[in-house]
């Protein structure tokens, strides 16, 4: 990644505005403990973010353990006017509501999955789909970087940790993770992975990394809220 571009996209992020639109404030996050007690069932709520055509639907059904509810329509030329497909030409359809998938990473902890829409015009469900979630996974195009700009943004206002996922697509360049941080201009400690959407394993790594991540974050927070 040449420093021309990461200084145009460091640019660019820093005029992207508040996508989540003028409304009144977000209603109060519940947060949760990464731990449990005992053999108790634990669910934690996951959101999967990201651009248009970033790999958000496959990496939920790539790792959910049950049949993955979708909410895909098929692009309309309508639609491809509005959208930017640049990059995704070969995308035949996309997410309208959300995705989502459930995954147990070991007995008593489990992650239930929600898979953001990608389009600009679907952002007023975030707010809704982000309500009682624990962390999020913000997957990245490197060929569109700057498409995952406004969800790295999304998150950080509202203080929900995330942890961003290049996903390697085959036949993009491959870049270092800390080109990739800087380029989207990530606050310092913010985890940067590397991951294949279509891959299982690949996919649980990010959701665990995402997961002890956000328990540190969530720690630290407790602990300086009591002292």
């Amino acid at each position: 990644m040449s420093s021309e571009h990461v200084e145009n996209a460091h640019k660019a992020r820093n005029v992207s505005g508040d996508v989540s639109g003028a409304r009144s404030p977000h209603r109060a996050r519940r947060t949760y403990s990464v731990y449990g007690d005992g053999d108790a069932t634990m669910a934690l709520k996951i959101l999967v973010a990201g651009g248009f055509g970033a790999g958000k639907t496959t990496l939920v059904g790539a790792v959910s353990d049950i049949r993955p509810l979708r909410t895909e329509e098929p692009l309309s030329e309508a639609g491809r006017g509005v959208d930017d497909t640049e990059g995704v030409a070969r995308k035949t359809a996309s997410t309208v509501a959300m995705d989502f998938g459930r995954i147990t990473l070991h007995a008593g902890l489990s992650l239930y999955l929600f898979g953001t829409p990608g389009q600009d015009r679907f952002w007023f469900l975030w707010d809704e789909l982000s309500e009682g979630a624990l962390a999020a996974v913000v997957l990245a195009d490197t060929r569109r970087l700057e498409d995952c700009f406004a969800a790295v943004d999304y998150f950080e206002r509202r203080r929900i940790p995330f942890v961003v996922a290049v996903n390697r697509f085959p036949g993009a360049r491959s870049h270092a993770v800390h080109d990739v941080s800087r380029a989207l201009d990530l606050d310092l400690g913010t985890p940067v992975v590397l991951c294949d959407a279509r891959d299982r394993d690949s996919g649980k790594d990010v959701l665990i990394r995402t997961v002890e991540y956000a328990g540190r974050v969530h720690t630290a927070r407790l602990l300086d809220s009591v002292s």
